[in-house]
Formats: structure tokens, C-alpha cells, sequence
């Protein structure tokens, strides 16, 4: 299930750079340098991946902590349900929610900070640069961070996350080194899968919460149990 967050990030890619593309096009590069240009690209994204990685840990927490009896396994099942309508239900809908305008209150103040390294034109401010955006409320990663909720676990959580991150890392490279590479013919195909990649990865999660007693794709409660505390005695 952790390699589903690569998949995720990978498909979710082209939203990133439709989101995060103007920021990698500003990004302070020496594009006189290659070998230079390369570790910064690296910088910045260091920074994304430590964010989601933090994120990830801090959500494997919260779902660890959530764990008793069976409530992991409802709760894969309540996010692989949440996946699949959040993309069958309508984004006018959800534009008018209040947790839509609480994120962008707050994509507001990321951006704002954001701006102001991006001012600083120097390569020190990649990392802090990758950090910040690695903040901007996105779509893509609430369904990467429900997915770490669902581990139940911080590390196997912030794996998820960074796996995530790491799924971004082509497609965002290239557009630093080509811009807006790719044809709309190629953008509207990759959108179009990118919905039905979600629905698949909400049914792997309701499968993983049915118990069906397949291993890793749908563990038992004993397998949970075990997993989450391997210092059990079984009777």
C-alpha cells in the first residue's frame, strides 16, 4: 500500500505543476552552471519532501492514536469512500465548504511567505523555499495525507508522504528546465487518468480496511493488531 503514494504523486504531478510551476520558474538558479543549477533543484527539493515527510509522521500519529480494535480498519475505509467521492462529487461544492475557505486563508499566508524568499534571489533560501511549498494547501496531498492517516503509523505514515513528494520530483525537475513542456493534448490525457488513479488507490484503502485476511493488500485485525504492537502475546 506505501508504493500507492508514489503512484499518487506521480499521477497528481502535472496539478503540481500547474500549481507549483510558477514557483520553479522562479526559483534564484544559476542556470549558467549546470552542475551548480543541480544541487539547487536538489535544495528545493529536499525542502518539499522534508514537509511532506513531517506532515506524513504527524498524521500517522494522529491515526496511531486512533487506533483501538477495529477503528483502523473503518477508518481505511471511511478515507478510501472519501477518495472516490472526493472526486465524483462536484468541485463547486466543495469550493463553498468552509474547510475550502480555510485553506485559502491559509494558502494566502504561504504564498505571502513564499514571496518573500523568493525576493531574496539567493540559493539559500531553496530549502526554505521547498519547505513553504511544501505548506500550499493542495488537493493532491490532502489525498496523500488521508492516505498517511490511514497507516496508522508515523514512519510507515511519513514514508508515504515523502513517497509522495518523490512522485512529484520528474515532472517539477523538468518543468525548471523546460517550462511548460508538455502539449494540452498530453496535460488533458493525464488529467483525465489522474481521477480514476484516485478512485483506485480509495478502493485499495477499503479494501485494506475489509479485513479480508490478504496480506498487505487487505490484512486481518490480527495482522493490524500485530503490526501496530509487536511486543503483543498472541493467545
Amino acid at each position: 500500500m506505501i508504493f500507492t503514494g508514489f503512484i499518487l504523486g506521480l499521477l497528481g504531478s502535472l496539478h503540481c505543476v500547474g500549481m507549483c510551476g510558477p514557483i520553479a520558474f522562479l526559483l534564484p538558479l544559476d542556470h549558467h552552471k549546470p552542475a551548480k543549477k543541480v544541487g539547487q533543484i536538489f535544495l528545493y527539493h529536499s525542502g518539499r519532501l522534508l514537509t511532506y515527510g513531517l506532515l506524513g509522521f504527524m498524521f500517522g500519529w494522529i491515526g496511531k492514536g486512533l487506533f483501538v480494535g477495529a477503528i483502523q480498519q473503518r477508518l481505511s475505509v471511511a478515507i478510501g469512500v472519501f477518495m472516490i467521492l472526493a472526486v465524483l462529487v462536484p468541485m463547486k461544492l466543495l469550493r463553498k465548504s468552509k474547510f475550502s475557505h480555510l485553506s485559502f486563508n491559509w494558502m494566502s499566508k504561504a504564498k505571502t511567505a513564499l514571496g518573500k524568499q523568493l525576493k531574496k534571489n539567493r540559493s539559500s533560501a531553496l530549502f526554505s523555499i521547498g519547505l513553504l511549498n511544501g505548506l500550499l494547501p493542495c488537493g493532491m496531498v490532502y489525498m496523500g495525507l488521508f492516505g498517511a492517516l490511514a497507516f496508522a503509523n508515523p514512519l510507515e505514515s511519513a514514508l508515504y508522504m515523502i513517497l509522495f513528494g518523490m512522485g512529484t520530483v520528474p515532472l517539477m525537475t523538468t518543468a525548471v528546465y523546460l517550462g511548460n513542456f508538455l502539449s494540452v493534448s498530453v496535460r488533458q490525457k493525464i488529467t483525465k487518468a489522474i481521477p480514476i488513479a484516485v478512485i483506485i488507490i480509495g478502493v485499495l484503502f477499503i479494501l485494506r480496511g475489509m479485513g479480508l485476511g490478504i496480506p498487505y493488500l487487505s490484512p486481518s485485525n490480527l495482522q493490524l493488531f500485530i503490526k501496530a504492537d509487536p511486543n503483543c502475546i498472541v493467545p
